[in-house]
């Protein structure tokens, strides 16, 4: 695929693997001849791998730069990293979190440790601030590096992810330059809190999801279609019948009648075939046990991830030619399905609970006495007063919101704040300054992308994309399962893990703007320049609202005309 032609993202294999090329951004041959399976299963990714990873790469380092740089500022602890510092600091000298008021005992907290030992990891490099207050190396370093490390890591994977899902490096890369350059997950890549270690575990798993897609329809073309075969071949267990179904032409060029098809002829036709390990789909389900490891409500994406899995089983053996691809792929991909979906994520939560386990001082951990059974027992309470803590939740805050407020931010929260006088901390105007770390996302990200939900509903309506079935399927278990608990206090920076959809629907969008190969030389002029000025209003809106993301210390003029709406106050 050229430079020319990799940003069209709607292949034969867009609605329903189409038997014919035909339509936009159609990447196999010309002249809408019949595909052969391998075609329809496998499309082409970009021909060249190498520039691929120096491109995603690319946009990856910048988005690194970008978050690494003047990383310990704001000094001190802000927001909830009041919380969280101090459980990493208990996970890395104790093994469990430490009661912060006393500097001993078990503390009782409502997350998993994961996020916490992803902190305590890099506290142990760089530096921390002790129970009793006393720092020791840098500690804002130390409990903001993984932040800044999985924040940058995200970018690569969403990358990565979208040039794959698209075939397209220049659509990879602008997912990833969209997400370098939202607010959101900029200044939650700088802060010692938990979501973003919850973002970044959905990317990963979205990543090995969509390999996972691309390996299992390789093995089923594999098995159904060998590399070297005749691409017009007939699929699963047609393929010793002659052109009426029973006989082959003979060498003197009479029929030679066929055996009979055994049963396993029968079920490979029926059924289609098995498609053995599935190491990507493991690896996605690890990925999202570790994310449940961060935030439980990780386990909506789970369902949601488990659901699609299914549903592309079912259409890559229905497009392989099984006659019944439901049972299919029940009877083929179940037994994998439920491991990677049910047994690795619930073994890969358990397994981040591994501190509280091998020690003794953890909360509720001998509450039940000494023994096996007893620790189970104690765990399980532990998750039932949790439970119970976010069922009970509605205590009022400044900055909570409704989520059918967090697609316009109406309410961005505001984690730091400082008015610092004139001739102090850098402050040149007699007026005044301001200084401040919100969590707002791009506006040019959060309310097209709202946009482009609707867009890629419509495409997946008219056109059954796969693609569009995966950005609504990803958003909506990210997002929806919040507004069924309309009272429960919430934050806008609980939709992070719903911003990595937003972002590959704009990038769904602008591979349509941009169009097919096909289009006329005006047509694809004006797709280029209306997805070029896009990005770079992304870009100049970052810029602007920079400042106020990053904690700089601006005139109170500047921060006040970055304040486009009350709620933003």
């Amino acid at each position: 695929m050229t430079a020319t032609t990799a940003h069209l993202p709607w292949t034969a294999t867009g609605r329903g693997d189409a038997a014919r090329v035909t339509g936009p951004g159609s990447a196999g041959p010309a002249g809408g001849r019949a595909l052969s399976v391998r075609e329809r299963l496998c499309p082409p990714m970009p021909r060249s791998p190498l520039m691929g990873w120096l491109a995603t790469l690319s946009v990856a380092i910048v988005a690194g730069l970008l978050r690494f740089w003047h990383l310990t500022e704001p000094r001190g602890i802000y927001f909830d990293e009041v919380y969280y510092t101090k459980d990493a600091w208990g996970l890395l000298t104790a093994g469990y979190e430490i009661n912060s008021t006393t500097c001993s005992g078990p503390a009782y907290v409502v997350h998993p440790p994961f996020g916490k030992w992803l902190m305590a990891a890099s506290e142990g490099l760089f530096g921390y601030t002790d129970c009793a207050g006393v720092p020791h190396g840098s500690p804002e370093l130390g409990w903001r590096f993984s932040s800044a490390l999985f924040g940058t890591l995200a970018v690569l994977v969403l990358a990565r992810a979208a040039r794959r899902m698209f075939r397209s490096t220049l659509l990879g890369c602008f997912a990833g330059l969209l997400l370098a350059l939202d607010g959101l997950e900029f200044v939650q890549s700088r802060i010692g809190i938990l979501d973003i270690f919850l973002m970044t575990g959905v990317v990963v798993a979205l990543a090995c999801l969509l390999l996972d897609r691309d390996d299992g329809r390789r093995r089923l073309a594999d098995r159904l279609e060998p590399v070297g075969s005749s691409p017009g071949s007939a699929p699963l267990g047609d393929e010793a019948a002659g052109p009426d179904g029973g006989t082959d032409a003979g060498p003197d060029g009479g029929p030679t009648t066929t055996a009979p098809p055994t049963r396993a002829d029968r079920l490979l036709d029926m059924y289609g075939p098995r498609l053995g390990f599935r190491p990507w789909r493991l690896a996605c389900g690890a990925a999202l046990g570790l994310s449940m490891g961060v935030k439980w409500s990780a386990l909506y994406t789970i369902i949601g991830f488990a659901a699609l899995a299914l549903a592309w089983d079912i259409g890559a053996r229905r497009t392989g030619g099984a006659r019944r691809p439901v049972l299919g792929a029940l009877r083929r991909d179940s037994p994998a399905w439920f491991a990677a979906f049910v047994l690795v994520p619930i073994v890969t939560f358990l397994a981040t609970w591994t501190g509280w386990f091998v020690t003794d001082g953890g909360y509720y951990r001998h509450y039940y006495g000494n023994g096996f059974g007893a620790a189970w027992h104690g765990w399980w309470k532990y998750q039932m007063a949790v439970l119970k803590f976010h069922e009970g939740l509605h205590e009022g805050h400044a900055f909570a919101s409704h989520p059918m407020s967090w697609l316009v931010m109406a309410r961005p929260v505001a984690y730091y704040y400082s008015s610092p006088a004139y001739g102090t901390s850098g402050c040149h105007d007699p007026a005044g300054c301001s200084r401040e770390v919100i969590a707002l996302g791009n506006p040019a990200i959060w309310w097209v992308g709202t946009a482009a939900l609707v867009a890629m509903l419509a495409w997946w309506v008219s056109r059954r994309d796969w693609r569009a079935a995966l950005v609504l399927v990803g958003f909506g278990s990210a997002f929806v399962p919040w507004l069924l608990f309309p009272n429960r206090t919430m934050f806008f920076f609980y939709a992070l893990p719903s911003l990595p959809f937003l972002v590959l629907a704009i990038t769904a969008l602008a591979g349509l703007v941009l169009g097919p190969r096909e289009a006329s030389e005006t047509r694809r002029l004006v797709g280029a320049l209306s997805v070029g000025v896009y990005t770079i209003i992304v870009v100049l809106l970052f810029a602007y609202f920079y400042p106020i993301l990053a904690a700089e210390v601006i005139p109170y003029s500047s921060w006040r005309a970055r304040m486009w709406f009350p709620g933003w106050i």
